[in-house]
C-alpha cells in the first residue's frame, strides 16, 4: 500500500509547513489526486487518518478532488480527455497516447490555527 506512504510525505510537508509558518494545527487540507495517479484515493484518505494523531494534522478535514486525465493523441494530434490508464483516444479509438495531465498528487491548500 504505498498510499501509507503518500500520506507520510503529505504529513512530512505539513509539518515542514508548520515550522516554517508557525502554525500549530491544520484545520482543513485540500489535496489534488489526478485520475491518472495511480493512487487509491480512499486508502490515502485511510493513511491520513492513520497517522495523523499526535501531529499538527490531528482532527484535519480532509478534502481530496480528483481532475480527470488528459492525453496527447498521436494519432490526432490534439489533447484528449482520458479515464484511466490503458483507454484509447476518445477520438479516433487509438492506444497511441501520452498521458499529459492528471497524474499528480499535491497540497492544493491548507486552513490553518496559529493559536
Amino acid at each position: 500500500m504505498h498510499e501509507l506512504s503518500l500520506a507520510g510525505g503529505v504529513l512530512a510537508s505539513v509539518e515542514a509547513a508548520a515550522e516554517r509558518e508557525r502554525f500549530v494545527s491544520v484545520k482543513m487540507l485540500r489535496l489534488e489526486v489526478g485520475r491518472l495517479a495511480g493512487v487509491e484515493v480512499e486508502a490515502l484518505r485511510f493513511a491520513l487518518d492513520a497517522i495523523a494523531p499526535g501531529t499538527c494534522f490531528a482532527g484535519a478535514r480532509v478534502e481530496i478532488e480528483e481532475p480527470t486525465g488528459s492525453a496527447w493523441c498521436m494519432n490526432c494530434n490534439v489533447s484528449v480527455p482520458l479515464a484511466a490508464r490503458g483507454d484509447p483516444c476518445a477520438q479516433c479509438g487509438g492506444y497511441w497516447l501520452q498521458p499529459n495531465g492528471g497524474m499528480g498528487l499535491r497540497i492544493v491548500d491548507l486552513i490553518v490555527d496559529d493559536a
